[in-house]
């Protein structure tokens, strides 16, 4: 299986140096239009599903229920212009999945997805998969799912800098931006509104792209709800405390610094959009005092985010993956009653 947690599984070296932000929303507009950022290089068309019962054949195949399939899919690989974590230009890749037969104005669904240990443990490279499987079954309830593959994945040049929210809020947001591009042709326009979910390290990437679109870093785009999936949102807490205090060798602390990052994800911000953070009971990868952590930095802002408990959920013998199964349909249906409202 190669979709796992947080652990120290790198599909490449980790780059823990994150580039600074912007001063202010203005510059970072300005930065993205200069650099070309989410400009779409390439479209491929990978797959269709022509009919809700071809989804449901896939996603049980994946291991993944089907009860929220309404529509038949198409999905599509972009290539599209982001930044390195250093700010430098280059490019990465990720899959678009629209619904068949649902044209006009669609709401984007971005799934940031777990660690991989290969380039190919990316959405857009594999079909009927843990990996794939969230964003075909939003897109079959009759959103736009979209999902980046990170920097140095999928058709990505280079190595991937893991757990660097900084390089995983720019891919996810240039990737909707490329999305946004290419929908057109598809006879679709997507809203302003954005639902945002992810899993493992896919749930902090989620909650990176959450404060961007909250802070106004895109013209466009806006948070809807977020929706991250047993997420490791306090490494300095568990097993990491040493390292992240300094007391580790020097060569290490470029790595600590990364993980402070991380661990500040909840911290200083309260989206004014709806929240809720979902865990599984018994994680074996990601213990559930992530979550706590994550919900009391939230409240401490003015935030009071619900945690959805999804039980002993179990995917081929893992808490952690079955936290994933189980979440993706509880998170379609409840974005799909958001949509409604």
């Amino acid at each position: 299986m190669a979709a796992v947690c947080c652990g120290l599984l790198l599909s490449g070296a980790v780059v823990a140096t994150v580039a600074a932000a912007p001063a202010d929303h203005d510059q970072a507009q300005a930065q993205h239009e200069e650099r070309g950022r989410g400009t779409l290089v390439s479209a491929e068309k990978l797959y269709t599903l022509t009919t809700p019962q071809a989804v449901a054949a896939e996603l049980g195949a994946a291991g993944f229920e089907d009860d929220t399939v309404r529509y038949g899919v198409v999905a599509y690989r972009l290539v599209y212009r982001t930044v390195d974590p250093y700010g430098r230009p280059t490019t990465a890749s990720g899959i678009l999945a629209l619904p068949l037969n649902r044209e006009g104005r669609l709401h984007a669904v971005s799934f940031a997805h777990g660690t991989g240990s290969h380039k190919d443990d990316s959405p857009s490279m594999q079909r009927g998969a843990f990996v794939s499987a969230p964003v075909i079954a939003h897109a079959a309830a009759g959103a736009v799912g979209v999902a980046p593959d990170y920097l140095g994945m999928g058709k990505g040049p280079g190595l991937h800098p893991w757990m660097d929210i900084g390089s995983e809020t720019t891919a996810s947001l240039d990737m909707l931006r490329a999305a946004r591009a290419f929908a057109p042709r598809t006879g679709h326009v997507l809203e302003r509104e954005v639902m945002v979910t992810g899993f493992s390290q896919g749930a902090s990437a989620a909650l990176g792209l959450g404060r961007a679109l909250e802070a106004g870093e895109d013209r466009w785009f806006r948070l809807g709800a977020l929706a991250p999936v047993s997420g490791a949102y306090d490494f300095g807490g568990t097993w990491l405390s040493a390292l992240l205090g300094g007391r580790l060798e020097p060569k290490s602390r470029p790595l600590a610094a990364a993980l402070r990052t991380t661990g500040a994800v909840c911290t200083d911000w309260a989206p004014s959009a709806p929240v809720r953070l979902y865990m599984a009971t018994g994680d074996e990868q990601v213990v559930t005092a992530n979550t706590e952590h994550c919900q009391e930095a939230l409240h401490k802002s003015g935030l009071n985010a619900s945690v959805v408990d999804l039980g002993a959920v179990d995917y081929q013998g893992s808490r952690h993956l079955g936290s994933n199964v189980a979440a993706t349909s509880a998170i379609v249906r409840w974005f799909g009653e958001l949509r409604q409202r």
